[in-house]
C-alpha cells in the first residue's frame, strides 16, 4: 500500500425518493430511500444509492446505505461501492463511508478508502475520501 490521498467533492442530489415500509403508531418510522446524485471535484461522476432509515418523530434519524459511484477518483475512471452510515440531527446530515474492498472496476480496481460527508438537510453535501490502491 502506498500513502493515502485525500479527495474532496460536492454532491448534488438529482432524485430523492423515500418510501416508508413500517409506520408503527409508536416508535421510529422505517423508510427506504432511493437517491441519485452527482459528484463534482476530486470525485467526479454519478452515484445511485439505496438507504434504509429509522426516523424519530422529532426529525432525528439514523441511516445506512450502499452506493455505486460511476466516474473518476483522482483522474482514474471506473466504478466502486461506498458503504454509508450516518445520522440526521438539528437539520444536519452527517456520516462516514468506506469503499467496499474489491468493488472497484476499470482504473479504480483495487481502490480502498474511508471518509465522510456533511450537509444541511436538503442541500448538497461536502464529502471527503482518504483513499489508496491495493
Amino acid at each position: 500500500m502506498t500513502g493515502k490521498t485525500r479527495a474532496t467533492a460536492q454532491i448534488s442530489v438529482q432524485k430523492y425518493e423515500p418510501v416508508p415500509y413500517s409506520e408503527p403508531t409508536e416508535g421510529p418510522v422505517l423508510t427506504r430511500i432511493h437517491v441519485e446524485e452527482t459528484f463534482s471535484g476530486d470525485i467526479d461522476g454519478t452515484g445511485v444509492v439505496e438507504f434504509l432509515q429509522s426516523a424519530q418523530p422529532d426529525g432525528t434519524a439514523s441511516f445506512v446505505g450502499i452506493e455505486r459511484v460511476t466516474g473518476s477518483v483522482g483522474g482514474r475512471t471506473g466504478t466502486f461501492l461506498f458503504q454509508d452510515a450516518g445520522t440526521v440531527a438539528d437539520n444536519i446530515v452527517s456520516g462516514e463511508w468506506f469503499v467496499i474492498p474489491g468493488s472497484g472496476t476499470g482504473d479504480l480496481a483495487g481502490l480502498r478508502g474511508e471518509g465522510g460527508f456533511r450537509a444541511n438537510l436538503g442541500e448538497g453535501a461536502q464529502v471527503w475520501l482518504n483513499y489508496w490502491f491495493d
